[in-house]
């Protein structure tokens, strides 16, 4: 059985850096001309060493033959440029509400400044990429989404209204499949057009997920700020079945903010997605880690 622990080694020898080449192969083999999403966010998007990592990662997967497509989110960044702007942002069972002025601002950073510095990360890497959105040739259509509340006074559940918040409703994958024929790396921000031609910000796990499952992805990575799902004494499960975390979900071993990711992780693979991987974004090269090498580097969830 693979050991997908990782272990801190020192920097290998030339000898050494072969050999681990030589490792490698199977893995390149495994996924050559295999799409793999890759779900870029968290608070390592604003460390400039990190990025980089990413980025030569990112590159090294196209040039071995893999089709990675990222996908980014931005929570931080839009919080930041709504204080900067003077936009007090209202919150409703903890998720931010996006009203008119508000999902402005997420589409400029979004399908913007983000989107284009990524970009420009895996062009200063040697990659071509190109930045897009779900509004860009209908790629991905949204359906509004309300989330309920119990009322802590009258104990009456309620719904909430969270404004211009969807989730995908349809993903077309016309436009990816022209740009990865053409040997380009799609950076796609989470923002997609309605039926009722509003737009909308979509979760980025969400909208990785949804892209995933139409590509047929072989892997979908979810780059986050843990190393993956944790156990009741907070240490790393290294695979989970998509049973064993419906059960984890139940008796409260998976958690808060943790639930949403895992059920995207179970809905990827319901829709024909091999397997998922949750991982820790801040570690030099995760995904070379995981992709290229036994040992992996954060959850990995499977069928069975």
């Amino acid at each position: 059985m693979t050991d997908r622990t990782p272990s801190a080694q020192s920097t290998p020898s030339a000898q050494e850096r072969a050999e681990i080449l030589v490792q490698a192969l199977p893995h390149m083999q495994r996924y050559d001309e295999e799409v793999v999403v890759i779900k870029y966010g968290g608070h390592a998007m604003g460390d400039q060493a990190a990025a980089e990592d990413f980025a030569e990662d990112v590159v090294l997967l196209e040039q071995s033959g893999l089709k990675p497509i990222v996908v980014h989110g931005g929570g931080p960044q839009i919080g930041a440029m709504l204080a900067r702007l003077g936009i007090e942002s209202e919150f409703q069972a903890g998720l931010r509400v996006t009203d008119k002025a508000t999902v402005e601002i997420v589409e400029m950073v979004l399908a913007g400044s983000i989107n284009k510095q990524i970009v420009g990360w895996i062009a200063a890497e040697g990659g071509k990429a190109i930045g897009l959105c779900g509004k860009d040739g209908n790629m991905v259509r949204a359906r509004k989404i309300t989330r309920t509340m119990v009322d802590p006074d009258s104990h009456i559940e309620k719904v909430v209204d969270l404004g211009f918040v969807g989730e995908p409703a349809h993903v077309d994958r016309s436009v990816l499949d022209a740009v990865l024929r053409a040997e380009l790396i799609p950076v796609l921000a989470p923002v997609a057009v309605g039926d009722d031609d509003q737009t909308y910000n979509v979760n980025a796990d969400t909208f990785a997920g949804a892209i995933a499952g139409a590509m047929h992805a072989k892997r979908l990575l979810l780059l986050t700020d843990v190393p993956g799902v944790l156990d009741k004494d907070k240490r790393l499960i290294p695979e989970l079945s998509v049973e064993d975390c419906r059960r984890l979900i139940a008796d409260g071993t998976i958690t808060g903010g943790m639930i949403p990711k895992v059920e995207t992780c179970i809905y990827a693979i319901e829709q024909g997605v091999e397997a998922v991987v949750i991982l820790d974004g801040k570690v030099p090269h995760a995904v070379l880690l995981e992709l290229f090498t036994d040992h992996g580097a954060g959850t990995l969830i499977r069928r069975k």
